[in-house]
């Protein structure tokens, strides 16, 4: 029946009871033949069989084969490699485009700053640069960022800006990265004004300085003695970043070290500018006399700084932003709701404006309730109604919740006399039929600048309204979060302090250092003082004279600050800041 591991012709099977047959065969003849190869092509298969429909690969034309071992090259980062291949291309006459030219530039701006290849690299950047030129080859974005680092490479700064301010002849807007090259170079040769005239094209071109650039610019002000541009690089560096590289810090240490300062501002301008940014800068120059202490150390679960002692802010977004945050959020709630009902909640929060906290009843009563008898926990929200109250010193919550909830639960005979406790003591706004309550409950946190009880992310919103990193300072500062752990509730309040660079009433500064572990406590501050700002005055002696650098897990001047420890975890509520008009 079955041969060489070929199966016999089966010419009474045809279509699908025969490729049945064939499977059936094969499985036998695995069983009484192991080992063997069975062939499933029987002369059908032959007879049928698809023609493949694969072409095969053509020859590339001269310029595509050049570019595929240009690239090839780049990959591998071989520069000599890549100028052979430009000469071969030169001698065959290849036609050359702006992706050659590009590969050939990127590659030699790569070795520019490398000692053993940069003056090959240079030679044939700038080569390979004229050559795209005069065959009237417009460049792009990417052939003048390269051209810009050959020049910097060369140490010419003048050039390479030149170059970026002639991308505007071509229709072509130049990127951060374009201007890096200029500005780091003016920067190291300590050329100031060249270099201040970079950052104020790259302002006007809309683009925003990053922390290595703010970083160049603060160490020319430092190295040329200008204090005032100091001052302002390192604000520049607060609205940049959350925390510096080790490289940053160093810059700051070494500036802090050598210099000293005047006092510039009364205590009391200082004191509204506080309150009016939200917390954590004035923005009113250097505070103090003499020279500053420079400090390492660690910042305990509660804000306080291990070094001074000083308390650190939890920083929120300022008056101007938060205005038009409310202005935004009500604008869209007026596209979306109702007119006169959101108009009338509005007028009702003007009357009623002493609230310290919004409780988004919705999201707190139907917390964890996808079961079977689940529904609406008014416990749950009583629960967190009571905690606030509570916190606040005694003072009602505003709880938003729709009518037709309230409506609900008034006509449970278990929960009338809650809900109607709650009313009287003017807890609930009940938000009218075919309303969203999210509106209601985000314009009240935000112009009442007060705290939120919700865990609902607000992505819907940030989409709508924000795009802007603002928005997280603003939910740090304000969102506080819930849970329910076996009927007990448990909140998550704002933190204590926020994890960026801080400037305070007294002129101390505090900036967060990078950290690889998720461990907050593990973080180290680079804490600045005057000899008058530093809470335990006297007891550090003639140390507080001169500059000092001191690394350490809870960094210590002398004894350890009233025996303090950094793992103190103890919270307070956040409300919201009583000198700021509603």
């Amino acid at each position: 029946m079955i041969c060489n591991g070929n199966f016999p012709r089966i010419p009474a099977i045809k279509g699908k009871g025969r490729v049945f047959a064939v499977l059936i065969l094969r499985q036998i003849f695995r069983v009484l033949y192991p080992g063997k190869v069975v062939s499933m092509a029987t002369p059908s298969h032959h007879q049928n069989a698809i023609p493949s429909t694969k072409k095969k690969k053509t020859h590339k034309n001269p310029e595509a084969n050049f570019l595929y071992e240009l690239n090839s090259c780049s990959k591998s980062k071989d520069l000599k490699g890549a100028i052979s291949l430009y000469d071969s291309a030169l001698s065959s006459n290849t036609r050359l485009n702006q992706s050659h030219f590009n590969t050939l530039l990127y590659l030699c701006s790569t070795f520019a700053t490398d000692p053993d290849s940069k003056d090959l690299a240079l030679r044939y950047g700038f080569r390979v640069f004229d050559h795209m030129m005069a065959l009237n080859i417009h460049p792009n974005e990417a052939s003048i960022t390269s051209i810009a680092r050959l020049s910097a490479a060369k140490g010419d700064g003048d050039y390479a800006f030149e170059m970026v301010k002639k991308l505007g002849d071509y229709q072509v807007s130049p990127r951060l990265r374009t201007y890096e090259p200029a500005l780091f170079c003016f920067c190291q040769k300590l050329e100031a004004e060249k270099a201040y005239e970079v950052e104020e094209d790259i302002d006007k071109m809309g683009l925003s300085l990053e922390e290595p650039q703010i970083a160049a610019l603060l160490k020319l002000s430092a190295d040329t003695g200008r204090g005032e541009r100091v001052y302002n690089y390192l604000h520049k560096l607060r609205r940049s970043v959350r925390w510096v590289s080790e490289e940053t810090c160093k810059v700051l240490e070494d500036w802090f070290c050598c210099k000293a300062s005047e006092i510039g501002s009364d205590v009391g301008s200082v004191k509204e500018a506080i309150l009016r940014n939200g917390g954590g800068w004035h923005g009113l120059g250097w505070i103090g006399e003499g020279k500053w202490v420079v400090k390492k150390g660690n910042v305990k679960p509660n804000g306080r700084c291990c070094c001074c002692g000083e308390q650190l802010d939890c920083v929120d977004i300022d008056d101007v932003e938060t205005e038009k945050f409310a202005l935004s959020v009500a604008g869209l709630a007026l596209e979306r709701e109702v007119k006169a009902n959101f108009r009338e909640f509005q007028d009702w929060l003007e009357k009623n404006a002493d609230y310290e906290a919004i409780v988004d009843g919705a999201n707190i009563g139907l917390y964890q309730q996808n079961f079977a008898e689940g529904g609406f926990s008014v416990l749950q929200l009583n629960a967190v109604i009571k905690e606030m109250y509570t916190r606040s010193g005694n003072k009602w919550p505003l709880v938003i919740l729709h009518n037709k909830r309230v409506r609900a639960l008034l006509e449970n005979p278990s929960h009338r006399k809650l809900v109607e406790e709650w009313m009287a003591n003017g807890v609930l706004y009940t938000t009218p039929h075919g309303s969203n309550d999210d509106w209601y409950w985000l314009y009240a946190t935000v112009k009442l600048r007060c705290l939120l009880v919700t865990n609902d992310e607000m992505r819907d919103h940030i989409f709508e309204l924000l795009g802007s990193s603002f928005f997280l300072k603003w939910k740090e500062r304000h969102q506080v979060r819930y849970t329910f752990l076996k009927g007990a509730l448990k909140l998550q309040m704002p933190p204590a302090y926020s994890i960026v660079i801080q400037e305070s009433e007294k002129g101390s500064w505090h900036v967060p250092i990078v950290c690889e572990s998720d461990e907050e406590s593990l973080r180290s501050w680079l804490c600045i003082t005057k000899p008058g700002g530093c809470e335990d005055e006297g007891k550090t002696g003639s140390t507080m004279e001169t500059c000092e650098i001191v690394d350490g897990p809870c960094c210590k001047s002398s004894e350890n600050r009233n025996n303090e420890k950094c793992d103190d975890k103890t919270t307070s509520m956040t409300g919201k800041r009583k000198e700021r008009s509603p």
